[in-house]
């Protein structure tokens, strides 16, 4: 089923605090060809079982501007069955996003599948105006905070890590919004000290973890990547990563007891 509108994410579960595995799959893209990247992806999560995977935007595509490939959203789009069969295997959700086509027009769907084959989505609010990106999808207007095993999350794609505004976090009945946010990206190397610098900062002024899976190799526009895939902790220091050029699943363990305390000795939220 598709769970797209939220009113308030605290339910029952936020009240459970625990440590979350989080797992991040940097991979060289394979241009334009989906069935070829979802047998990569296959291939690299073999054996995997995490609570949270993330993979680049865009993720059997690349971020490519030709929508003739984009599917209509619907239980029958190859990309969310993929993707629900994906979470099913590795027994935790898979983020990410996909080029897809509405009755409104074409978007980049940031997709988010639980094993339960529950799917929330956000679609990406800021448009890469410098690739053209606005000329070929509509732009969200949306924000997606999700609960998730006690967790709340907050749903981002890539040129949105630029724009604090749409993040900003605060306390809602005396809890913050959310406790984690998670950027699927294919940011190119030329501007990799943004991407690293804007990853921290998220996580310090919104005292949150803050997770970044990015791709590397070269894209079918010649832009090379260096991927940089990391977890940043509230602090602003990393949980691990960054990750600089390999291929390869990437993980850690994100302590909420940490978050708490560290929320509670520099209360900057209220």
């Amino acid at each position: 089923m598709f769970r797209k509108n939220r009113g308030n994410p605290f339910g029952s579960n936020s009240k459970i605090m625990h440590a979350l595995a989080i797992s991040l799959l940097q991979f060289d893209q394979i241009w334009e060809d989906k069935l070829a990247n979802r047998r990569k992806i296959m291939e690299l999560t073999q054996g995997l079982t995490t609570d949270i995977l993330m993979i680049p935007e865009m993720m059997d595509t690349g971020f490519s501007m030709n929508t003739s490939l984009a599917e209509e959203w619907s239980d029958s789009n190859s990309s969310l069955m993929f993707l629900r069969g994906l979470s099913k295997s590795i027994q935790g959700a898979v983020y990410t996003s996909v080029m897809t086509k509405t009755d409104f027009g074409n978007l980049n769907r940031g997709v988010f599948v639980t094993p339960d084959g529950t799917v929330e989505v956000y679609d990406k609010r800021k448009t890469f105006t410098m690739a053209g990106e606005h000329h070929h999808y509509l732009r969200g207007n949306e924000e997606r905070i999700v609960a998730f095993r006690g967790w709340n999350i907050n749903l981002q794609i890539c040129f949105d890590l630029r724009f604090p505004e749409l993040v900003r976090n605060s306390l809602v009945h005396g809890k913050p919004k959310y406790d984690l946010l998670l950027y699927v990206a294919n940011w190119p190397e030329k501007r990799m000290a943004h991407w690293d610098a804007l990853l921290q900062a998220r996580a310090i002024e919104n005292q949150c973890y803050v997770a970044g899976a990015n791709r590397v190799g070269v894209d079918g526009n010649g832009l090379p990547y260096s991927g940089n895939s990391c977890v940043v902790a509230m602090d602003g220091s990393y949980s691990f990563g960054p990750c600089n050029h390999e291929e390869g699943i990437f993980s850690c363990s994100l302590e909420f007891d940490q978050l708490i305390n560290y929320r509670e000795k520099l209360s900057f939220l209220e």
